[in-house]
Formats: structure tokens, C-alpha cells, sequence
């Protein structure tokens, strides 16, 4: 089953979260892990890795916390994904040329087009569509 890791799913859930509240300030990293129920070294873990990739900016102080290093709508998922992951590949012997089934493999080329169409969306779906498209009343009643 294709599925985001823990990780990309805390750090899209982080991420989005501070592009809903960051208009009020820098949102801190206890909140964002209070409000979905993340453990707290884990959550610092992903968001120094966003804030090294340039996706998120931390600022210091009473009133410190997260805010996104430039607008939703110039960061994608795929950029998320990508900061917390590394390279999307759905399958690993699509680059691992050691496959013990690389000659016989009659998939490669349908897989490769399963992928780049993967890499498409989360490429060209941006902050601002991912919080356009969150449901309202599911958002609500959450519970995490």
C-alpha cells in the first residue's frame, strides 16, 4: 500500500497548520504538537528539517516559533515530502540496477508512469491548494 510515512504525514499536518495560524504570529512547536497529539522530539526533528530546507523560518524569543519561510503558494507537498524523505519513489528498483529481477521485470515502465504521475500532483499541489482543499468540518471534529 502507497502511503506517507509518520513523518511526512506530522510534517504536512505541521506545515499546513502553520499556514492556517501563522498570520497571528509564529506558531510554536508545542502547540502544533499539543493540537495533533505528536511527540514532541519528534515534531522538533521535522521541523528543524523544514526550517534547513528553507520551508519554514524559526525565530526565537517569548513569542518564538514557526513561521513559513515564503508564501503557500511557492512551497508544494512535493517539497515537503521531499525535505522529510528524500527522493519520491514508490518502488526502490526503479534506481537499484542490482535487482535480482531487473532483466525479467515487465513492470518497470508502468510503475515509472504510476510515479511520475505521483510526482505530478505532489509537485504542482501547493500549501495553498492542500489548506483550499482541507474539509472544514472534518478539520473540526479530528481528533488525533
Amino acid at each position: 500500500m502507497l502511503r506517507f510515512t509518520k513523518r511526512a504525514d506530522y510534517g504536512l499536518m505541521a506545515i499546513n497548520y502553520i499556514v492556517i495560524h501563522g498570520e497571528d504570529g509564529a506558531v510554536s512547536a508545542k502547540r502544533i504538537a499539543e493540537e495533533f497529539s505528536i511527540p514532541s522530539e519528534l515534531l522538533a526533528k521535522i521541523l528543524q528539517r523544514l526550517a534547513k530546507k528553507g520551508l519554514i523560518a524559526s525565530h526565537n524569543g517569548p513569542k518564538g516559533g514557526y513561521l513559513l519561510a515564503c508564501s503557500p503558494e511557492e512551497i508544494t507537498v512535493g517539497q515537503v515530502v521531499r525535505a522529510l524523505e528524500g527522493p519520491i519513489n514508490i518502488v526502490s528498483c526503479l534506481e537499484d540496477l542490482d535487482c535480482p529481477q531487473f532483466q525479467r521485470c515487465n513492470l518497470r515502465r508502468p510503475v515509472q508512469k504510476i510515479q511520475a504521475s505521483i510526482i505530478y500532483l505532489l509537485d504542482t499541489m501547493t500549501l495553498a491548494e492542500l489548506n483550499r482543499e482541507a474539509d472544514p468540518i472534518a478539520e473540526l471534529t479530528t481528533v488525533n
